[in-house]
């Protein structure tokens, strides 16, 4: 176990199992509204998480990132930022938007606004981890890996300021690192 963490809350196998089980879901929804799902990817953190599902995923897709932030050390600020907007047009496509975490659900609901303003036929959203504990708009996911406690984690793709991306697991990282 990695120095930073406190707890493991998700282990690599939990996450690969729940990866199957959540591709299964999506695809047969999919198919049975005859659309084609098109991934969109909010960049960092959910790179890991997108890796791991498309593996499973036996459709036809295609994905594109986007680079969104509202986070500064632990806290969200809530001021929404397009660091990356994507490589192309959404009109007319149904989006699957591809989400690390759900905590204040800010990000996720001016992203969904703003590819619906795009002209995507509808937006779902699939998420690894969501803490509904901390939302502050009403906004949920269609897809949830893990429901979690209000804790800060970090692992898969989930860091503190750029650092722990890289752990395969989810886990809480230990209050020294950020207090």
């Amino acid at each position: 176990m990695h120095h930073a963490v406190e707890k493991i809350l998700v282990s690599q196998e939990e996450i690969t199992k729940r990866c199957k089980e959540l591709a299964k879901e999506i695809c047969d929804d999919y198919r049975k509204q005859n659309q084609t799902p098109y991934l969109v990817a909010l960049l960092k953190g959910s790179v890991p998480f997108l890796a791991e599902l498309v593996k499973y995923m036996d459709m036809d897709i295609q994905f594109d990132f986007m680079d969104v932030s509202s986070y500064q050390g632990t806290e969200s600020i809530g001021d929404i930022k397009i660091n990356k907007d994507l490589d192309g047009s959404v009109k007319g496509l149904s989006i699957l938007l591809v989400e690390d975490i759900i905590d204040t659900g800010r990000t996720l609901k001016e992203v969904t606004k703003m590819l619906k303003n795009k002209g995507a036929n509808d937006v779902k959203v699939v998420s690894l981890l969501d803490k509904p504990s901390r939302r502050t708009v009403d906004i949920q996911a269609d897809y949830v890996g893990f429901e979690i406690p209000n804790e800060f984690v970090i692992g898969f793709g989930l860091d503190y300021d750029q650092d722990f991306r890289h752990l395969p697991y989810v886990a809480v990282l230990k209050p020294k690192f950020y207090e």
